[in-house]
Formats: structure tokens, sequence, C-alpha cells
């Protein structure tokens, strides 16, 4: 493919070589480059791109693509294109690459501080259940259909997002639903990429490490309404009147206190084993279940009914596509036991998604609530007394323990977490290991206890500062509990 064809679609200047140029392949990262390659020159959170131009030379590439003039790489004979913004340069430069895949595709976008995944996956539900084959792009992994794939983040760099886009159109996939983060939307990753329609589940405290401000925070997952030609907008969330504004097209709203909402519930039932509740939607009542417990579950299930019928699906389709859903692993899972102990493991790693669990808890807790949960290293400091508060307020006991300490010492992050759990007086152990802390939970368990495992849901890893280890708290609890039922029968 000539450069030429590659920047249409990009403000760029030549200062060397020429677009006549032909190019193999595409890459961002300089390890990867061949001959006749094209590199683009991003700047990460740890490194930047342009110091790895001249290596990127060396090994043959074709042409360098860089926000400013390179002296190491001045004639040394390779085309040289500089832009303003090389991030988005990549992902248009991506997606001409690859043809241009997203716009084969209806492209639904989920943004938001939680519910991401959960309403993601009620989407996929509902169109498999019409015979659709369905692309799902997020954080517990990526799919096609029922090829599952792995995920390294919520939302991909454009480069490896456009591939995944050309596979799924090569595959015949009609519907790519997808998890869009507050990243990838302000360091350009989704630039280009026509979404037929954009979802708001809400948003909460949460990447301020990055954003620092909930103002830039919110304006960044805004961006999506701005790219597609329809919007779900839950306008219960204060935030959802700003992403209405912003919406570039058509906007249907969804809420449970709003009355003014174009998709109600009322008349709402929480149970440990799911919700049910009565869908007011342009003068009709519809009867709506869904096998998952909470009150959060009724909006995610709005956003995921709204997004389904602005893309033409029958309200009748939608309900009895939400009640084959069965859950989504990490998200108010529940672990199976003989001992009469309800074990629950959830993704909430931020306030409101720790209070929306706890509270959901609350509604079927016959008698103490016992917490283990943790916050991860080299994110957002300030959420970690916030949460332990919540906790605390909400909980009979808890356990404070790691989560993905990362380059953190994870004493360090327990003692910033403990300073919001003292002034709750609720009865609490530090234990900085995690497989520990889930052990001591299940063992001070009774019978109709709750025991809420909280803040890694589907992860099957945790990271330290100098290594990566395999951890499954779904895989623990089973054998906690297994080796209690063991004792139980002796």
């Amino acid at each position: 493919m000539r450069l030429e064809s590659l920047l249409k679609n990009i403000d760029h200047k030549i200062v060397s070589g020429s677009a006549d140029t032909e190019i193999k392949s595409v890459r961002y990262d300089s390890r990867k480059v061949e001959k006749g390659d094209l590199f683009v020159c991003i700047t990460g959170f740890q490194t930047d791109g342009h110091k790895y131009a001249a290596s990127a030379v060396e090994k043959g590439a074709a042409a360098i693509v860089c926000e400013h003039e390179i002296e190491e790489i001045k004639n040394s004979g390779v085309t040289v294109v500089v832009t303003d913004n090389t991030r988005k340069a990549l992902a248009l430069i991506s997606s001409a690459y690859y043809g241009h895949p997203a716009d084969k595709i209806n492209v639904i976008g989920v943004t938001g501080t939680n519910g991401k995944t959960t309403t993601t996956y009620l989407i996929k539900t509902i169109l498999d259940n019409l015979g659709h084959k369905t692309g799902v792009i997020g954080t517990i992994g990526n799919m096609i259909g029922s090829k599952k794939l792995h995920a390294d983040r919520t939302t991909p760099e454009s480069l490896e997002l456009q591939e995944l886009f050309h596979e799924m159109a090569e595959d015949g996939v009609e519907y790519a639903v997808m998890e869009v983060s507050s990243h990838s939307l302000s360091l350009d990753r989704v630039a280009g990429v026509n979404y037929s329609t954009a979802v708001f589940t809400n948003l909460t405290q949460d990447h301020l490490d990055y954003h620092k401000t909930m103002e830039n925070y919110m304006k960044a997952k805004g961006i999506l309404f701005s790219m597609a030609d329809k919007a779900v907008i839950n306008i219960d969330d204060p935030a959802g009147a700003y992403m209405r504004s912003v919406s570039k097209g058509s906007v249907m709203t969804t809420g449970i206190d709003s009355e003014d909402a174009d998709l109600r519930a009322e008349n709402i039932s929480v149970t440990a084993q799911g919700v049910s509740y009565t869908l007011d939607y342009d003068g009709k009542q519809y009867p709506v279940k869904l096998n998952i417990p909470g009150r959060f579950s009724i909006y995610n299930s709005l956003g995921a009914i709204g997004a389904c019928l602005m893309n033409g699906v029958a309200m009748d389709d939608i309900i009895s596509g939400l009640a084959l859903n069965e859950g989504v692993p990490g998200r108010f899972q529940s672990v199976p036991n003989s001992l009469g102990i309800t074990v629950i493991v959830d993704y909430a790693h931020t306030p409101d998604g720790l209070e929306n669990i706890l509270e959901t808890a609350h509604e079927f807790a016959e008698k103490r609530i016992i917490t283990v949960f943790g916050c991860g290293g080299d994110r957002d400091r300030t959420k970690r007394p916030l949460m332990a508060g919540i906790v605390g307020k909400l909980s009979d006991f808890a356990i404070i323990t790691s989560d993905n300490p990362r380059t953190e010492d994870p004493e360090a992050i327990l003692n910033d977490v403990e300073a919001g759990m003292i002034p709750t007086k609720c009865p609490y152990h530090k234990i900085v290991d995690r497989r520990e802390a889930i052990n001591e939970a299940i063992k001070m368990a009774e019978k109709d206890d709750v025991v809420i495992i909280a803040g890694k849901g589907h992860e099957d890893y945790q990271i330290f500062a100098d290594r990566t280890i395999h951890f499954d708290d779904v895989e623990e609890v089973s054998r906690a509990l297994a080796e209690l039922e063991k004792q139980e029968r002796k």
C-alpha cells in the first residue's frame, strides 16, 4: 500500500522523501519494525516514540510519522512525515491500512465509570438470540461470535483495534459492541471510528491520576457522544445532562428516578437471584426480568434496551434476550457452595462500585456482610480512604488486603486505606497477602453470611513491582470453600 493512501485524511507535511513510498505494514513499537514498514512515533506514559525513530530506520523502516523533525534520521533516505498529533494519525492510518473496517460493521460504544462490561454483554446476548453475529471489545476480553480473544486493556491501541475490526468484518460480524474508556477517547485510540450508537452508564470518581479533575474525566467521556449517530444516556446521573448536550444525533434517555426518562424502570424487585421491574416506554408497560442482582443492573439493562431499540430491535425480542443472560464473569458472580454462605466476587474498584454491590448485598443479606477489598497501586490515591469509608459503613467486618500493588509498597497502600476505615468503627483486619485474606474471610463466615470479594473480578493475575503472578479470586474462593466443606464432612 502506498504511503499517500494512508495519509489521505491527515493534515501533514512531508519533510523528506516521497508519499509514493510503498508501505508493507504499520508499527508504533520500534521492536516490531521490519523492512518496508511505516513507523509512527507516539508518546506513551513511560517513553517517547520519537527516541526510537533511528532504531526503526536501522531496522529498515521505509517511512516515519512524527510530530517534529528528528535530528538522528536527517539524511537517512527514509520518508519523514510531520503531523501535529501522531496518536490521532496512528488511528486514521490504521483504519486506512485495514480498509476502514469499522465502516462495514454496526459499532455500538458503551462508556461510563461502572457497568460498561455488563451492558456490552447484555446487548450481545440480545443480538445473539436474534441470530446476529456479534463481536465484543472490552475489559474481560474480546470476542468474535463465540470465539474468545485476549485483551490487555479495556480499549485496544488504535492499530490493534483496527486489526480487530478487520478480523470481525472478514468473519461476517454484523455488530461490534465495545467498551470505550476515557483514556482511549482522550488519547485518540478510537479516532475515525463511526459509532452508530453510544451508551452512557454513569460517572463517578476514577482515573483522576490521569484526568486530574472530574470535569476533565467527564469531558473525555463526552467525546464519544460527539462521534455517535445516536445516544442512549442515563439521565439519572448528574453527568447525563452534559452527555446529552454534546451528543450530535438523536438521544434516548433512561432512568429510574427521572420521571421524564424515555425508558423508565418502575415497580422494582431485587433478590439474590436477580431483578424484575416494569419498563415504561412510549406509553406502554413491559415486564422485565434479569438474572443479575442489584439496582445498578437495572441501569445496565436500560442502557442495553435503549441501544437495541435504537438499532431497530423489537421490544419483545429485547426482553426475551435479556432473560437469557446468566451474568458476566467477575460481575456480582456468586460462587456456589453447600455451607449456606453467599460468596460474591465482583470487579468493584471505585467508591461508587463498592457502594453499589454492598447496598445490593444488604437487600438480601440475612446475617453479616464480610468484605475483602484493596486498592490498586499507581492509581488514584484519593479513592483509598473513600472506598474504606464505604466498606466500613456498609459491612459488619472488613479485611483490607492487596489488589494489584504494581510499583507501590503493598503495606503502604493498606495504610492509606486504613485511614478511611478507622473512623467508621467497623471491625477489620489488615492482611497483605490476598490469598490469606480470602481464606480468613471464608473461615470466619457462617451460614447465611454474605462474603464480598471486591476489586479484581474476572482478572486472573496480580501485578507486583517485580513480577506478575497468576491469581484468580474465584479460584481462591472455591479452594477455600472446598476445604471448609471437607472439614464440615468430617
